[in-house]
């Protein structure tokens, strides 16, 4: 029994008839063709792996780059002089300002500039009468599932809309809106309380007001949507949406706003529940 269990899986073919020598023959080349495979797939697997990952940060490497790249375009003189966006109608439109010029030059869909400091929030803001094309292009408007941070766009700069409403991915990698729930604490918020937006045409400076989560609503449902709220006709308006929002924050930040005041959304996907939202909104200070 000893020299049997040293001798681990090992067959004495001799003790055996032919007809059981050449089924365990068979059943042997049977399993030693299953390990190949097994072999083969996890080989594969473990390639597959390595180009997806090998793949997932050459893009990534290469969105930073191209990010760095257009956030030095904002630090060059600008090659064209008094750039004008051509919009029909009887709004006046201002001068680009001038750290925008060049990357108006390369992509018109632009609209302006975020920058939370201290966060990976540095981007482009975009906006195309399409609401779903920046979901899955980047500012060069190639094809990139980290999509780009892009305006509603029912919101004029121009007019302006009370509410400008910003839409970013929820990346894992925290790129784009990745990191934008960490607001559920009121430490970061404190931390991270100033938003700087610029559109083409002024520059913005933000003090968060509201943190709250939400959702897409059926058409049918009576209920505050947030993302609904972009223009408010009359003080009662605003300030029923001001109550609304109030009520669904994390936190009081002490923050207020009045009617006549600008306010900036920031909206991203939540998993928490199906069609979840988490929802950033903060007043323009300056």
């Amino acid at each position: 029994m000893a020299d049997r269990k040293k001798s681990g899986t090992r067959v004495n073919l001799d003790q055996y008839d032919e007809d059981m020598k050449k089924e365990i023959l068979r059943q042997l080349k049977k399993r030693e063709r299953r390990r190949k495979f097994l072999c083969f797939l996890c080989i594969v697997a473990a390639i597959g792996c390595i180009g997806y990952f090998g793949a997932y940060y050459y893009l990534a490497d290469k969105s930073d780059g191209q990010f760095e790249e257009l956030a030095e375009l904002k630090s060059k003189k600008p090659v064209s002089e008094g750039i004008k966006v051509h919009k029909t109608g009887a709004v006046e439109v201002p001068d680009i300002l001038d750290e925008y010029k060049n990357l108006y030059n390369k992509n018109k869909s632009l609209i302006g500039w975020l920058k939370i400091d201290d966060t990976i929030i540095d981007y482009p803001v975009m906006q195309s009468p399409d609401s779903e094309y920046y979901l899955t292009h980047n500012f060069n408007q190639e094809q990139d599932k980290n999509g780009s941070i892009f305006m509603d766009p029912a919101c004029d700069v121009l007019k302006p809309s009370t509410n400008l409403i910003l839409y970013g991915h929820h990346m894992k990698s925290g790129k784009m809106f990745g990191d934008l729930a960490r607001y559920e604490d009121e430490t970061y918020m404190k931390e991270h309380a100033v938003i700087k937006f610029d559109t083409l045409y002024e520059k913005g400076t933000y003090q968060v007001m509201y943190v709250f989560r939400s959702k897409l609503y059926q058409d049918s449902e009576i209920t505050f949507k947030y993302y609904q709220f972009i223009d408010a006709n009359s003080a009662q308006e605003f300030d029923s949406n001001m109550r609304a929002m109030a009520e669904m924050s994390y936190y009081d930040t002490g923050v207020t706003a009045t009617y006549g005041d600008r306010l900036l959304t920031l909206s991203t996907c939540d998993n928490q529940e199906q069609d979840g939202r988490f929802v950033v909104v903060a007043k323009k200070i300056r």
